[in-house]
């Protein structure tokens, strides 16, 4: 269904409209919601109306920030409003505002986006030290390339200077007794949306986990809080969608909200995993940055914009961004926009391939610069990939990179693919196209690599530019992108550039310095050396050993996503008969039998549903069954993280 003409609704708002629905109304909502977005006529207001046959119509206001943000913004005419069917299926049937737009009418800052769309360490405001307006920049990516490390929300080194030394990390603070509540109440409303999957995961389900994900904010547990918002969105898309797609996206959420759930419960975890509503800017001194490329931002939550990656003059990464609501179309303006960052002395495509000299800087933990008051920028000229301190990025061996990469990500417990990665960078050879992937083999005898789009949007180039580049097999490239580590030899890159005395390579115009940004510049044949076209039609070309597609984990990630799927009863019956038994045996003669392990006593927790001699459930919470499917899908994903790992030497 088409909620376009819907503006988005606080979550705390839907939940407290599907609460104070009666039993009988509850059970009525879902099909109460189906076609609520279609009915939906624009006031010559601003206000949307939604009407319920001749004598009950929904009036949405939202506030200056587009959002429905309170109770009194949605209003219904009939006579039992507002404990209403009318209202909480119009409200149900519109998009969720995410947790900080609610809370912040200005709509000035846009969420951390991640590479599905969706709100990654939920929508963080940033707050510059030196500033009264907050920092300008808004970012919904991390920092770039300090030398292969990756992670969605880095931390990058802040350089210290002679005149404002860094200072020391305070110690992280210690999780709250009202945290804690909120993180089991948390834990509690998602192992039951776990135990119900998609198939009976409506929309009373999703308010429970709402309401529960409000508590969170309010104890000041935003991560958390952008957690459940993800899975949220995840199980309305996949009841809209009524097919598998998406499934393991899904299953991910699941697993990141149930696994930081449980650590704050427990009272396991310090304050830092709780993460920051807002983010706060520190004095970097001064500070010498060089620009790497410019990546294009585009949130399925309807934020756009640009970040520019940068590296400092001691190769620490850092970034400036502009990402706000506006789509598409924000996306390729921001691209060439004014970055607003010492007066504007450039925009983001020259900043991408020069330089600035910042004076009373300001940056945050994760490496991104903010725009006070007292911050001045000055010109430079920007360095060639083949000069320090880019140079460095592409020294390191692939593997020593990756190895690198997955430590850092292991220490900040977060998942590394997204935007919010760092960025690693090698020199490659073309060797052609393999479905919808260039495989390109490392410089000297390296891994074979696959590389995938940045972003599949087909309004974006990276798709196009890939298709032109393995058109022309033996070209010599430098590659700066982002690796993914859900999948086997993968990197998705930003930006491209010719490798110095290389026979083949890019002949790139003189003003692009040196590369093309793949999400705003598109390639020509000009810019290949002639005679390195393919001739037509051949055939897809062997891309190596994929050791994540031939080990049997698909086999756990199947069942975990039937779990997600069809809830308990789903993985109960896949748990009977001899398949289970397949399955522990495929994986034990593999040299899996922690993952067959798991999966017996997931399959057996799913069908252990104890009734008293009245047949009632005598144990009817999915706690015990949310903790099996949680420990299958950290095995999994660290044992796929293994494979992938080996899969780059």
């Amino acid at each position: 269904m088409s909620t376009v003409l819907l503006p988005p609704v606080a979550p705390d708002v839907l939940a407290d409209a599907v609460e104070q629905l009666s039993a009988r109304l509850r059970k009525k909502l879902d099909a109460a919601i189906a076609d609520c977005a279609e009915r939906a006529v624009v006031a010559a207001d601003g206000s949307v109306e939604v009407r319920f046959g001749e004598d009950a119509a929904v009036t949405l206001r939202p506030g200056p920030s587009g959002a429905v943000t309170a109770a009194e913004q949605a209003v219904c005419s009939c006579l039992l409003a507002p404990r209403c069917l009318h209202r909480a299926a119009t409200l149900g049937a519109a998009p969720l505002a995410d947790g900080e737009e609610s809370a912040d009418d200005d709509g000035g800052t846009g969420p951390t986006a991640d590479d599905n769309g969706d709100s990654g360490e939920g929508t963080v405001a940033d707050t510059d030290t030196d500033t009264d307006t907050g920092a300008a920049t808004v970012s919904a990516t991390g920092t770039a390339a300090a030398p292969a490390t990756s992670a969605p929300a880095p931390s990058a080194p802040v350089p210290a200077s002679a005149s404002a030394p860094a200072p020391a990390p305070a110690p992280a603070p210690a999780v709250t007794e009202a945290q804690v509540h909120a993180a089991g109440a948390l834990w509690e409303a998602a192992a039951e949306a776990l135990s119900a999957g998609v198939t009976a995961g409506g929309a009373v389900v999703q308010a429970e986990l709402l309401r529960a994900a409000h508590t969170a904010r309010l104890a000041g547990l935003p991560r958390a809080e952008a957690a459940a918002l993800r899975v949220v969105r995840g199980l309305r898309a996949a009841r809209e969608r009524s097919s598998g797609q998406g499934l393991g996206d899904l299953a991910g959420a699941f697993r990141d909200l149930l696994a930081g759930a449980a650590l704050l419960a427990a009272g396991s975890a310090d304050g830092g995993a709780a993460g920051s509503a807002r983010r706060v800017y520190e004095q970097g001194g001064s500070l010498r940055v060089f620009g790497l490329c410019r990546e294009p931002v585009l949130s399925a939550t309807g934020y756009g914009g640009v970040t520019t990656h940068l590296l400092g003059a001691d190769g620490a990464g850092y970034t400036v961004s502009d990402v706000r609501p506006g789509g598409l179309a924000r996306v390729k303006g921001a691209g060439s926009a004014s970055v607003a960052l010492g007066g504007g002395v450039l925009d983001h495509a020259g900043l991408a391939r020069g330089g600035l000299l910042i004076v009373g800087a300001t940056v945050s933990a994760d490496g991104r610069l903010g725009a006070g008051r007292k911050v001045s920028a000055t010109p430079l000229r920007g360095v060639d990939w083949s000069e320090e301190p880019a140079a460095v990025l592409f020294a390191r061996p692939v593997r020593e990179a990756m190895a690198a990469v997955l430590d850092h990500a292991a220490a900040e417990g977060g998942d590394p693919a997204g935007p919010g990665a760092r960025l690693l960078g090698c020199d490659v050879e073309v060797v052609g196209a393999a479905g919808d992937s260039v495989v390109v083999r490392v410089a000297g005898d390296g891994p074979l690599l696959r590389l995938r789009p940045a972003h599949p949007h087909p309004e974006l180039p990276h798709a196009a530019n890939l298709r032109r580049i393995a058109e022309h097999p033996g070209v010599a490239l430098r590659v700066l992108g982002r690796p993914d580590l859900d999948r086997a030899a993968t990197l998705r890159p930003l930006a491209v550039g010719p490798v110095l005395g290389a026979a083949a390579t890019l002949r790139l115009p003189e003003a692009w310095q040196g590369r093309a940004d793949l999400g705003y510049d598109r390639l020509q044949g000009e810019h290949f050396p002639h005679g390195t076209a393919r001739p037509a039609a051949p055939g897809p070309v062997p891309a190596g050993p994929d050791p994540l597609a031939d080990a049997p984990l698909w086999r756990v990630r199947r069942l975990l996503e039937t779990g997600v799927a069809g809830g308990r009863r789903a993985v109960a019956e896949a748990g009977r008969g001899t398949d289970a038994a397949a399955l522990a045996a495929r994986l034990t003669r593999a040299g899996l039998g922690g993952a067959a392990d798991l999966s017996r006593a997931l399959t057996a927790e799913a069908g252990r549903r104890p009734r008293d001699a009245f047949g009632r459930l005598t144990d009817p919470s999915a706690d015990a069954y949310a903790r099996a499917w949680l420990a299958s899908a950290v095995h999994l994903a660290a044992a796929e993280r293994s494979l992938v790992a080996a899969s780059w030497s």
